[in-house]
């Protein structure tokens, strides 16, 4: 199996929010959680919410156009 670009989701206190998704996307993040959970050794796929989280953090992270914006700010 190849390696996800998501690791181990780490537990952190919550803040909630609220927002609508695609039908489509929807489906490929629960898809996206089967393969995570296989990958990860986890008995059950996270839901996902706990998937979209770190993808958006890594998503940020990896934006070099965001970081020279932010240091900029």
């Amino acid at each position: 199996m190849s390696a996800l670009r998501l690791g181990p989701i780490a537990d952190d206190k919550p803040v909630k929010l609220t927002i609508e998704l695609p039908g489509r996307l929807h489906r490929e993040l629960l898809v996206y959680a089967e393969v995570h959970a296989k990958a990860t050794g986890l008995a059950e796929p996270l839901p996902p919410e706990r998937i979209a989280v770190p993808m958006i953090e890594r998503f940020i992270a990896a934006d070099r156009g965001f970081a020279t914006a932010r240091r900029q700010r």
